[in-house]
């Protein structure tokens, strides 16, 4: 999921920034009538949506007619309105933040996955790891309280006893592991385990993705309507951003860099912007994109998906996915 919690992105100046046209080969852009639409992205600017900002820098929805606006996100700034009311053409949201909005009566679908394992972790210190979810029976883990049931859900995905586990609130924060006042956290794998990194803290990060806890995660959603309405211009925006994230992937630290350079007072670290795309790699490339193009998801994959949503206490149907602008896209 996109928004862990409302203050994931406090860490430490963790800055995950956007990208600039450094060593990204801009040419000329298509002189052709341009059409306005808006991109609302989950978070804060920063390296996490740099085939988005590649996209626009390279021109790759120029020259489909589009001029796409990058609406920041963050703690005061949700995915879900402004795509319900037409300011957003689509939106990066994930699988339980959609299935939240479609009970409440929102009429959206995710047309798009790019992150096809979900980023959230448990991390902790190599001299009391936690490799498995058997492990957190004993341990003591640092989370907010409101994410409660994602753990719940992973220990019944596992056969874990749950009221084995100590539950710490504490903030997004590494300190407190540091500190030893937990045994682990709850975070995303992409951003606290980076931050300990860099600073030179060797952490041990277990993928909840690995051990069944099957969430789409930055996702692009849609409105109905839109699908039905304005699938061209859709179709145009998915497919620069299909491109820009497969620059993204060929050359990272060119991303990172024009991430620095579109952002510049946003006080990103450059080893950290460059560590996070390293490990955004891995939840958002795979044989099944290699082979169907990115953003792809199977029936298989939804199944999974349903199950934990199920568990989770959002109950869906596989109709909350719609792959026909991918497959327009993909051919």
């Amino acid at each position: 999921m996109t928004r862990l919690i409302m203050s994931r992105r406090h860490l430490m100046g963790m800055g995950l920034g956007s990208l600039g046209a450094l060593g990204l080969g801009l040419g000329p852009r298509v002189a052709r009538a341009q059409t306005n639409v808006a991109l609302q992205l989950s978070w804060l600017h920063s390296v996490q949506f740099a085939g988005s900002y590649i996209a626009d820098e390279r021109g790759f929805w120029a020259e489909r007619g589009l001029n796409v606006r990058l609406d920041s996100g963050g703690p005061n700034a949700p995915v879900e309105p402004p795509v319900v009311s037409g300011t957003a053409l689509v939106g990066i949201s994930a699988a339980d933040y959609t299935a939240a909005a479609v009970q409440q009566g929102a009429p959206f679908r995710i047309i798009a996955v790019a992150m096809q394992n979900n980023p959230f972790a448990i991390t902790s210190l190599p001299d009391n790891p936690v490799n498995s979810p058997a492990d957190l029976e004993g341990k003591r883990i640092g989370m907010a309280t409101a994410n409660t049931p994602v753990l719940r859900t992973l220990a019944t995905l596992n056969d874990v006893d749950f009221d084995a586990i100590t539950i710490i609130p504490t903030q997004y924060d590494a300190a407190p592991l540091i500190a030893g006042e937990v045994d682990c956290l709850l975070t995303w794998s992409t951003d606290i385990p980076v931050s300990m990194s860099v600073r030179g803290i060797e952490a041990t990060v277990m993928l909840m993705a690995d051990f069944g806890y099957t969430l789409h995660s930055q996702t692009y959603i849609a409105t109905d309507d839109s699908i039905a309405t304005r699938r061209a211009e859709l179709v145009a925006l998915i497919a620069g951003e299909v491109q820009g994230w497969e620059e993204y992937r060929r050359d990272l630290e060119a991303a990172t860099d024009l991430t620095l350079a579109r952002f510049p007072d946003a006080g990103l670290d450059r080893d950290t912007q460059l560590e996070q795309a390293r490990r955004q790699v891995p939840l958002m490339f795979s044989d099944l994109t290699d082979a169907n193009g990115f953003g792809w998801w199977t029936d298989e994959t939804v199944a999974q998906n349903i199950e934990t949503l199920d568990l989770l206490g959002m109950p869906v149907s596989a109709d909350l996915w719609d792959r026909s602008i991918l497959e327009e896209v993909h051919g």
